[in-house]
């Protein structure tokens, strides 16, 4: 048997509409979009443009012009900080977030660009609240925080952060890589300015797509300036969304397969997605809950997580027990710091990190069976 139990990596398999469109791109209408006015442009272009709308009809965006493609959340996230912020401006972060944003961040404070403040969090990667009140300062410009937690799929209250940014005139980035797609967001009514996403996880489609989605009051400098298929007359770079963020040829094929799977989440009902992926990771928390040589960190059953497990073993270290799982079971995870050593400091993993499993939607409960059995074999036997 083949078990894939990483989704949070890259959800797989991908629905077979997804698949379908981007074979259909590729042999029926390959163009590049914006670039000619012959029939086959056009539909690449009817394509993408469609995709934009359906990702403003999914967040609730004030307008679909602010909704920008790039080559996936890290590309975008790293075009909001750098497109936004100053000499002299104060950024805080939250302990559990992932590689994309401390690094660009770390990166402007070494230049001495930005002050940076990290916000702990307890073992369940649950944020101090008050803490966070009182770390804001005049020259605060942006609170980021990642939305729901690639480690153990604790979810931050992003609406009551949103609300205290307002509050505060401060521009608030929420990093929905693990979240979009999966748990409901509404830009507008969470008060996010910016919202960075990746289209090869909880979207369903390819790798090398994701973005951004800003708000109608926020502007981000362009970090890349060159052709856009608009105002080739000018010697400068378009000053409009969204071709203001999108210099160059767009990646018109994963788009293709970005807008299936959009297109897929809304015919299932996003609320069928996350009930079957919930019931299948408690299902396989009460699984793992029994191995005594295993420890499972997070918020464990609570409702409000999403479907992912990082246990350690006293028996072995993760990356070790994930080749096992891999060459002796057929059985796909992760293992390690998953880009977010931070995360690890707070719940002390750091640094072997854990072994993660992440559900999709397509696992099924004799797969988590399987998967416990193989477990308990590995233990036993060593």
């Amino acid at each position: 048997m083949q078990v894939y139990l990483d989704n949070t990596a890259t959800s797989w398999p991908k629905p077979k509409t997804v698949v379908e469109s981007i074979s259909e791109y590729l042999n029926d209408y390959g163009a590049s979009p914006g670039r000619s006015g012959h029939a086959m442009a056009l539909k690449a272009a009817r394509i993408v443009f469609e995709a934009r709308e359906l990702l403003a009809q999914l967040f609730n965006a004030e307008t679909s012009e602010k909704v920008i493609f790039s080559s996936n959340a890290t590309n975008a996230i790293n075009t909001a900080f750098k497109g936004i912020l100053k000499k002299g401006d104060h950024v805080i972060i939250s302990h559990m977030e992932h590689n994309s944003t401390i690094r660009p961040l770390r990166y402007l404070e070494s230049l001495g660009i930005i002050e940076l403040s990290i916000i702990p969090c307890d073992k369940n990667g649950k944020i101090d609240m008050d803490l966070l009140k009182s770390c804001f300062r005049p020259n605060t410009r942006i609170v980021s925080t990642i939305h729901g937690s690639n480690i153990i799929g604790t979810v931050m209250p992003i609406a009551e952060i949103g609300a205290l940014c307002k509050s505060r005139g401060v521009i608030y980035l929420v990093d929905a890589a693990q979240t979009a797609g999966f748990l409901p967001i509404d830009v507008q009514a969470q008060n996010i300015d910016i919202l960075s996403f990746t289209g090869h996880k909880k979207l369903y489609g390819p790798s090398g797509t994701g973005g951004l989605v800003i708000g109608k009051h926020i502007e981000i400098d362009s970090l890349i300036h060159g052709g856009s298929g608009s105002k080739s007359e000018s010697e400068t770079h378009p000053d409009f969304y969204p071709d203001k963020l999108e210099a160059g040829t767009p990646n018109t094929v994963g788009i293709t397969g970005l807008k299936a799977g959009v297109e897929f989440i809304l015919n299932k009902g996003q609320e069928n997605l996350v009930k079957h992926s919930q019931e299948i990771t408690r299902y396989f928390f009460d699984g793992l809950s029994q191995i005594e040589e295993l420890t499972v960190h997070g918020p464990g059953k609570e409702k409000n997580v999403l479907p992912v497990i990082s246990v350690t073993s006293s028996v072995f270290p993760p990356d070790k027990f994930a080749g096992m799982l891999d060459s002796e079971f057929g059985i796909m995870t992760r293992a390690g710091l998953m880009c977010s050593p931070l995360g690890h400091k707070t719940l002390g993993t750091f640094p072997q990190g854990t072994l993660r499993f992440s559900p999709g939607y397509f696992n099924t409960k004799e797969e988590i069976d399987y998967t416990v059995e193989a477990i308990k074999k590995i233990l036993i036997k060593n």
